[in-house]
């Protein structure tokens, strides 16, 4: 019996900025069905590895697969949240029409949204609190509800693999857990979520599976693994408050 390929598997993978390497040859394996954290201090790479792995940086060498196949070839089972640092908030469309548009790469550029595309996005908006916000303008639009409305267009594609960039930077305690219980329920339906996370005191709750990286990978592996004293030193230094606490 063939066992299925993960869902998202780096090889090799080499970025950089200017000539100065910004990930130095990664191999990092992402198991399904986990909650997995990329952690790593300011200007690790943690971004740059999501980016590149989605094709939305270009990289020195090194090969992605997803499922065992070039993105290009499983494009639909892969929902990407960025940063909402990244996007511009000013243009005029409102939170349903941001969610219908995670939904152009099925219908295709040439086809417009219809009824069934309409009713996954409310349902998607639903899903994260935001139903009732449906129409309102996106630039009217707290922050942490402008990050479910993100976290939305990405559920309304209905993936099988989530990439999520600092999603809960910045975000009110309300949006926080939310975010949280999109993304468990997505874990017990079988769905993979890996998540780029800056908090060393959450971690532990909110993820099983850690990746620790500082331009080369230090650790990867289940959480009660990876997560030591040890590792976190040779990720951030022994300068961190956090890790005498922890040690």
């Amino acid at each position: 019996m063939t066992t299925p390929a993960e869902p998202l598997s780096i090889r090799d993978l080499t970025v950089a900025y200017h000539e100065k390497p910004v990930l130095w040859d990664v191999d990092v394996t992402f198991p399904a069905a986990r909650l997995c954290a990329i952690v790593g201090p300011n200007g690790a790479g943690k971004s740059t590895l999501l980016k590149s792995a989605l094709g939305l940086l270009p990289a020195a060498s090194g090969t992605v697969r997803f499922f065992g196949q070039p993105l290009g070839a499983v494009r639909r089972r892969v929902a990407y949240v960025p940063q909402r640092t990244s996007v511009d908030w000013d243009f005029p469309t409102d939170a349903l029409d941001v969610v219908q548009m995670g939904l152009y790469g099925r219908l295709g550029w040439f086809r417009r949204p219809g009824r069934p595309e309409r009713e996954a996005a409310l349902a998607a908006l639903d899903r994260v609190g935001m139903a009732e916000m449906a129409g309102r303008q996106i630039a009217q639009l707290s922050g942490g509800q402008q990050q479910r409305v993100f976290l939305a267009r990405a559920l309304a594609q209905d993936a099988d693999v989530y990439l999520m960039d600092e999603p809960f930077a910045g975000v009110d305690a309300t949006t926080e857990r939310a975010i949280l219980d999109v993304m468990q329920s997505l874990q017990d339906a079988g769905r993979t979520v890996i998540v780029v996370h800056h908090d060393l005191d959450t971690v532990r709750d909110y993820f099983n599976h850690l990746t620790l990286l500082n331009v080369e990978l230090v650790a990867s592996g289940p959480m009660s693994e990876v997560f030591t004293p040890g590792n976190l030193r040779r990720t951030y230094g022994a300068k961190t408050q956090f890790l005498r606490e922890v040690g």
